[in-house]
């Protein structure tokens, strides 16, 4: 239960990421990929229902005994959330409305993000963006955990609690990692976000609010969607930077476990990335893949190589222009 694993750093290297060569050699052989370069506007009524599907449970929650709010919060609304910080991935991404209405996304991520409770979708935004321009940067790159992580969460035990705590470490590893200055699209986020919270519990009481908080919080720590977190990019095998996994919760997350699809062509929408994989079939269905998200929690856990510390990181070079 408490051995130690064996990795002490992380996997220093010193190439450039695949997924830029990858996308030129596809789009050379298979041109007809730029016509699922477009939005994907039935998003924007998928968002909206969810939003409304939160809504409506916060009113059916708010006079149930307590242990069927942590119950609901868990199986119902822990899915939801978590499904929506998704949404707003997509959103981040310009699928909702086009890159050419930048700023319609920016405003929809906003509205996305109300029944989380937690302000995320415009900082989420800036970070995702240096996350694929310069995967595993140090100082950059913060979807690789900090050193701290690393270094302390090298037990079992401990990785099982890093797991619980991924909502946590997500929120603060930013402001340790890169810390950049607050904008004024972040301060509207948190004023909406605040606004709302504030509507939810003065309309329907404690037990809503603390089912909307729940949720967020359940879903992105001890979730079996929450394997998405360690399958993007965690080094099961070496040399290998990026994963996908091609199971049945893809149907929940916009096709985020289509990861490799995802690095290699950002621009196209989760829901045309089946397409890419079976066009270009010849490059991903030979590369490294998962088909369960539970099975991905329970090896980090119990396998004593694999710790926060698997992760490929490189030194940047030349000029970094962040979001």
């Amino acid at each position: 239960m408490g051995n130690t694993v064996a990795r002490e750093d992380f996997e220093w290297v010193y190439t450039d990421q695949p997924h830029a060569d990858r996308r030129k050699e596809i789009l050379a052989k298979h041109p007809e990929i730029k016509a699922l370069m477009k939005p994907d506007y039935n998003l924007i009524w998928v968002v909206i229902l969810m939003v409304l599907a939160q809504l409506t449970a916060f009113y059916l929650v708010k006079d149930l005994d307590w242990k069927w709010v942590i119950f609901w919060a868990y199986v119902f609304g822990s899915c939801i959330s978590h499904s929506m910080t998704l949404a707003i991935h997509e959103i981040s991404h310009n699928s909702a409305f086009g890159n050419s209405k930048a700023m319609w996304n920016r405003w929809f991520g906003i509205f996305a993000n109300l029944p989380l409770g937690l302000p995320y979708s415009i900082s989420f935004k800036r970070y995702h963006m240096d996350h694929h321009r310069y995967l595993g940067g140090d100082g950059i790159d913060v979807d690789i955990p900090t050193n701290f992580e690393g270094w302390f969460f090298c037990t079992r035990f401990r990785k099982f609690i890093w797991i619980v705590l991924q909502p946590f470490f997500y929120a603060i590893r930013p402001l340790c990692i890169n810390p950049k200055p607050i904008t004024r699209l972040e301060i509207i986020n948190l004023l909406a976000q605040l606004s709302f919270d504030i509507v939810i519990y003065y309309l329907w009481g404690v037990k809503s609010t603390f089912y909307m908080l729940a949720g967020s919080v359940l879903g992105l720590g001890l979730h079996p969607i929450s394997g998405h977190f360690i399958a993007e990019h965690y080094m099961f095998l070496k040399g290998h930077e990026t994963y996908s996994y091609y199971g049945p919760l893809n149907l929940l997350t916009f096709n985020v476990g289509y990861h490799n699809e995802h690095h290699d062509f950002p621009n196209i929408p989760g829901k045309s990335l089946p397409l890419v994989k079976k066009i270009a079939a010849e490059y991903y269905d030979n590369l490294p893949q998962y088909n369960s998200w539970i099975k991905v929690l329970y090896d980090f856990v119990m396998d004593d190589t694999i710790s926060p510390y698997s992760r490929m990181k490189r030194q940047l070079k030349g000029e970094v222009k962040q979001d």
